[in-house]
């Protein structure tokens, strides 16, 4: 079965927009890099509440396994 798309919705863009969104520049060089869990890492990372945050809920975390290890293993 062949579908057949009209072009209106390709004819009604407006040519005189960029292509590039010019206020996300940094975005789009992450996405065209394919790099983008690293770009939102770094911009977590450099906000003081996010690197807390990531610091305390990881502590956290491995605590959690360490006491889980320790039971397993009889230490307590």
């Amino acid at each position: 079965m062949n579908a057949i798309m009209p072009r209106s919705s390709l004819d009604l863009r407006d040519p005189d927009l960029p292509r590039r969104w010019e206020g996300l520049a940094e975005f789009d060089h992450a996405v065209s890099q394919n790099k983008v869990m690293q770009y939102r890492i770094g911009k977590a990372w450099a906000d003081p509440w996010g690197r807390r945050l990531t610091i305390v809920v990881t502590t956290i975390i491995m605590l959690g396994f360490c006491f889980l290890a320790g039971a397993a293993f009889d230490f307590w």
